[in-house]
């Protein structure tokens, strides 16, 4: 573990306290992990030891945590072995989980318009940093979620009764939780799935961004999280309009504490090109020293 991470990170025997299936193999995961909860942070993430027969734990982002209650819950996609493996825990089940890990993302208070940007398993960060934005208290950001996915999310759609202006006609599906906070949301998927909007959730950005003036884009700063090609739209994007981009990278990890170095990535520096870890250097990075 490196000097950074000492003190942050924790060893936890977890208890499953619920397990939700969706379609498309997708489960929401809820354990009680009352170290990682307090400390967690949208963005950071947990490695997970999914069965005691399969030796390397997984890394799942984090979508929410409470301390006050000690739980932590993550949405995931049951991929292989390990993660079909942990989509059969029950409710009661012990797992090992260590985490809090990884550098969170840092909204700024003067760029208040929060851009959202999740797509399929790069939904729960969106979620996290939208409670935290909504906890924030006051008028201090005004945040836009925005979610793309291929295959039935994991969540039961709804119109939203919130108005959003510069969203296109047709795109009314949201997610009822950040609903039921106050904070709009839509989605996008290119599999027909009703009330989305036809495309990739880059579009929908797109287009809602092509609205704003030159005085709120001024007030705009985008998180996203979601597959690598996403990611590097997003990064296209925000250099279009001008805006400052935050993106949380995915890449496969032994020991996910900065151990092994097998999860570096490049990234462009004030000192030049550097090779850093996605997994206590980032996993969130500025999309302009990435892309």
């Amino acid at each position: 573990m490196t000097s950074s991470a000492r003190g942050t990170i924790f060893l936890e025997r977890a208890r499953v306290i619920s397990q939700l299936a969706y379609d498309a193999q997708q489960f929401v995961l809820r354990v009680a992990a009352p170290r990682c909860a307090t400390h967690a942070q949208p963005g950071s993430f947990a490695h997970i030891t999914c069965d005691a027969a399969i030796p390397m734990r997984r890394p799942l982002s984090i979508m929410r945590a409470d301390a006050r209650a000690g739980w932590i819950e993550m949405l995931y996609k049951a991929l292989g072995p390990g993660l079909h493996a942990l989509a059969g825990r029950k409710t009661g089940d012990e797992l090992s989980v260590l985490g809090p890990i990884g550098r969170p993302f840092v909204p700024h208070r003067e760029r208040p318009r929060t851009l959202l940007l999740g797509g399929g398993v790069g939904i729960p960060p969106m979620v996290f940093l939208a409670e935290r934005l909504r906890d924030a208290g006051g008028a201090a950001y005004k945040p836009l979620v925005l979610m793309g996915s291929e295959v039935p999310f994991p969540f039961r759609t709804r119109p939203s009764t919130l108005i959003m202006p510069g969203i296109p006609a047709g795109a009314i599906a949201c997610m009822p939780l950040l609903e039921e906070w106050g904070i709009p949301s839509r989605l996008a998927s290119c599999a027909e799935l009703p009330g989305c909007f036809p495309g990739f959730v880059t579009e929908l950005a797109d287009a809602w961004l092509a609205s704003l003036s030159a005085a709120e884009l001024r007030e705009v700063e985008i998180f996203s999280c979601g597959p690598t090609p996403m990611l590097e739209a997003s990064a296209q994007l925000a250099r279009r309009y001008g805006v400052p981009c935050q993106v949380s990278l995915e890449e496969f990890m032994a020991c996910a504490v900065g151990g092994c170095a097998g999860c570096t990535v490049l990234v462009r520096t004030s000192a030049g090109p550097a090779m850093k870890r996605v997994c206590v250097d980032g996993p969130v990075f500025d999309a302009y020293a990435v892309f």
